[in-house]
């Protein structure tokens, strides 16, 4: 069913694109209704326009809080189109009725990611507009509700091949899109107050999100997919420039994240690279030179790293860029890249460059948001990180001042790994690392022997493992797997400690000569 659009009311703060759409609307005899900057800007450019106040005989009230909330606009939205009894109620009240609302709401979520204010974020929570969407999309069935720029030419489109109306299908494509914007308007208003109150489990919890953009498929081919941004400022995926190559997958995007987050880690004192490998890291180094740093990263498995993800943590340049198109690379992600490195990167088609500004802050808090069956499980993001000044020596040796920064480089990419996970390293690199294991014991004897195999391949005479320092993403529950990485040849270990057999693992630390450290936080990661 098609419904003629002879009124509309548009109030918005988003003025792209109104001026087009309103001149367009008033060409094909729609009468303008508005409300203060809007009605101000579409009588700047020369369109009539009446607005709200003159409609229902009020002036806008109370710093604008109050212009739209009033019978003879809500009562032209919500009465029934054909309905006897509306039209004769309406008529008693001199109410007309209003076939388009083109509304979008007060920038609350980019107040709050710049970092307003409590009386400025307050003060950018929209009441009169969510009502306004939610009544138009109500009464889709008469009335056509915009919420979004994006749309008009959608609606245009429909008006000038229906003689100025819109088909039903559309008015329900719309009202969906409203109610999820306002669902998703109060899902950031409500976890922003949750936030200022330190409610760490608000009775209720809703999470929103804006499509950036469909995916062929999730995991799987047979899994439908989509990338929705939440609106949140940190770097990353979502507010990366993609520079060439093709489309983003699920999985891309997933190991992308996670090699960001990791470089991120390691903060920017060293420049640093991250290799992922389904979500797991198969290298991180640092270095002099972003360039030596990939080198050193790609040694510790370069199997792996074949068809992987790679995050640096600084501007690449183009002795970085050479160096990691030698092989096949998903996607390449840091905050910036030189216009050499973007050159060189170009000439592989099937690479992906982001750019993504800046790195994010591993300790800045967040939400981790995972669906259960029922229900959402809901936890803060990880954002401890440990320092020398943490650490508890609980070993006759203490680490020499090497092993220690070794120590705390291991432990830094341990949180990463997907738990239960050991990592190797030495000079500032990961030499070996086991991930996901069941058993403590069987990843530490898996990191130690990718690290033989990548020896072995590279023709080296010893397993890197040898002297290096091995770190635990959670306590040794037996010393069995102390032992084991103490039989590939490690010297120092940093776990969190905590078991109820620590005095088991110290004493067959201390009967190998290892140094060990323990940092009473774990990082579990499933």
């Amino acid at each position: 069913m098609t419904l003629r659009i002879r009124r509309a009311l548009l109030s918005v703060s988003d003025k792209t694109d109104l001026i087009p759409f309103a001149r367009a609307l008033a060409e094909m005899g729609v009468e303008l209704i508005s409300t203060g900057g809007t009605s101000a800007a579409l009588r700047n450019e020369g369109l009539a326009v009446k607005d709200v106040s003159e409609l229902t005989g009020f002036p806008e009230m109370l710093d604008g809080r109050v212009k739209t909330l009033h019978p003879k606009v809500h009562g032209g939205l919500l009465a029934v189109r054909g309905n006897a009894e509306h039209d004769a109620q309406a008529a008693a009240h001199g109410i007309a009725p209003i076939d388009l609302v083109v509304v979008n709401l007060y920038p609350f979520e980019a107040t709050v990611a710049k970092g307003a204010g409590y009386d400025d974020c307050i003060e950018n929570i929209d009441i009169g507009g969510p009502a306004l969407i939610r009544g138009a999309a109500k009464n889709h069935a008469g009335v056509t509700v915009v919420v979004e720029p994006a749309d008009y030419a959608r609606v245009l489109e429909e008006m000038r091949a229906h003689g100025g109306a819109t088909t039903l299908e559309l008015r329900k494509a719309l009202a969906a899109k409203a109610y999820a914007r306002t669902a998703a308007y109060d899902s950031a208003i409500s976890n922003w107050f949750a936030a200022t109150l330190g409610e760490e489990t608000p009775a209720w919890r809703t999470f929103g999100g804006r499509l950036k953009y469909p995916l062929r498929y999730g995991e799987n081919p047979h899994q439908r997919a989509a990338f929705y941004a939440s609106g949140d400022a940190r770097p990353g995926v979502a507010s990366a420039v993609q520079h060439q190559g093709k489309e983003l997958s699920y999985n891309n995007l997933n190991d992308t994240d996670a090699a960001y987050e990791l470089v991120a880690e390691l903060g920017t004192g060293k420049p640093a690279v991250a290799i992922i490998k389904h979500a797991n890291p198969c290298g991180v180094a640092t270095g002099a030179t972003l360039q030596e740093a990939y080198l050193k990263a790609l040694r510790c498995d370069p199997v792996s790293a074949f068809g992987g993800i790679v995050a640096l943590n600084g501007p690449i340049d183009a002795a970085a860029a050479e160096e990691i198109t030698k092989i096949f690379t998903e996607v390449v992600i840091a905050p910036a890249a030189t216009p050499e490195a973007v050159a060189i990167f170009a000439a592989k088609k099937n690479l992906r460059l982001l750019t993504a500004g800046a790195l994010p802050d591993p300790k800045a808090q967040g939400a981790i948001v995972r669906s259960l069956a029922g229900g959402l499980l809901v936890q803060s993001r990880d954002d401890g990180v440990i320092t020398a000044a943490d650490l508890k020596v609980v070993t006759k040796r203490k680490p020499t001042e090497s092993e220690l920064a070794d120590m705390l480089f291991a432990f830094k990419v341990a949180k990463h790994v997907k738990s239960n996970a050991i990592v190797y390293a030495k000079a500032g690199a990961t030499v070996g690392i086991g991930a996901g294991q069941m058993s403590r014991i069987d990843s530490a004897r898996i990191a130690a022997l990718k690290a033989a195999d990548a020896a072995q391949a590279m023709g080296a005479k010893e397993p890197p493992t040898r002297g290096s320092v091995v770190a635990s993403d959670a306590f040794f529950p037996f010393a069995d797997g102390l032992l084991a990485a103490a039989e590939a040849g490690a010297t120092a270990v940093i776990q969190p400690g905590g078991s109820m057999r620590d005095d088991e693992v110290i004493a067959a630390a201390d009967e190998k000569g290892l140094a060990m450290v323990f940092t009473g936080i774990r990082h579990f990661r499933h």
